[in-house]
């Protein structure tokens, strides 16, 4: 008998089968709350996906005879203060924030989870020195933080989405380190290691696939806080700059003419609540189909 084993004798030999990998999207849409959630982000992707199908007005055109018109039947949520439509800037908005918040959150994984890997599987002066690199990340509000790495990378849309991602690794190292400390001690990590397996095998095909879940909870939530902070970005003008479309720009500029019209700062302010709350429903409904204690609830 052969003393090596294939890659796929391995990972069946070491690796844990869950009942509930093949019925997770039946029991993710048995909760209501859940399906409202994805009903809501499959509504803001596809927005952002055909903008220029659906979006009535060009969302960069000025027409200084039509500034800060009410909400009409030409221009369903009014005109901004150069006469821009509304609606078709909240519509071109949703792009900005969709990619500053799937970018931003893919930095804070592809980073994020591996430094909390190998802090988990090495421990010593790895683990020390990376986690006390993330104590110091932490030491800060995401927001402010965000605000430090703009302030010397400049403002722009892609420098926000580094900012925020480099603000959320602390949370996502953490998160792996905590579960991977756990998974480790599993009988069938020490399966794999009797099989032979490398250390990188074992961090990455053994361990972090049982770390996953609670990770994919966290960036779902995540997701919604990247939402917020480039809005928030934006508001104070180091996100999205003119005369680019970006709900938390909006939101500036809608403050400065409440007494004119309200709505356009509703009209933004709208948008994000929607999207946030579609967010944290999803994530919701995961953390409940993916945590044991959770599920029969």
């Amino acid at each position: 008998m052969s003393t090596t084993m294939t890659n796929d004798s391995l990972d069946n030999a070491v690796r844990p089968r869950s009942s509930s990998r093949w019925n997770f999207l039946f029991l993710l849409l048995r909760k209501k709350t859940a399906v409202l959630g994805l009903v809501l982000c499959l509504l803001v992707i596809f927005t952002a996906i055909l903008a220029p199908l659906i979006a009535p007005y060009d969302p960069l055109k000025i027409d200084a005879y039509k500034r800060l018109q009410r909400p009409s039947r030409e221009y369903w949520f009014g005109t901004d203060e150069l006469g821009r439509d509304v609606l078709s800037r909240i519509i071109y908005g949703t792009r900005v924030s969709l990619s500053v918040g799937v970018i931003s959150i893919f930095i804070a994984l592809a980073v994020g989870t591996p430094l909390g890997l190998l802090c988990a599987f090495y421990g010593g002066t790895v683990d020390g020195v990376i986690m006390r690199v993330m104590d110091a990340l932490a030491a800060f509000p995401a927001i402010l933080l965000a605000l430090a790495i703009l302030s010397a990378m400049g403002p722009s849309v892609r420098n926000a989405m580094i900012a925020i991602g480099i603000s959320f690794l602390p949370a996502f190292s953490r998160l792996t380190r905590g579960n991977a400390l756990s998974v480790k001690e599993n009988e069938y990590v020490d399966a794999a290691r009797a099989c032979g397996a490398s250390n990188l095998y074992i961090m990455f095909r053994t361990i972090l696939p049982n770390c996953l879940a609670p990770v994919l909870v966290h960036a779902s939530i995540g997701f919604a806080n990247s939402i917020i902070v480039e809005a928030g970005l934006s508001f104070l003008g180091l996100g999205a700059q003119p005369p680019t479309p970006s709900w938390g720009a909006m939101l500036q500029e809608g403050r400065q003419f409440m007494s004119q019209t309200v709505w356009y700062s509703i009209a933004a302010g709208m948008a994000i609540f929607f999207s946030v709350l579609g967010v944290n429903l999803v994530g919701d409904g995961l953390r409940d189909v993916l945590d044991p204690r959770l599920r029969g609830r």
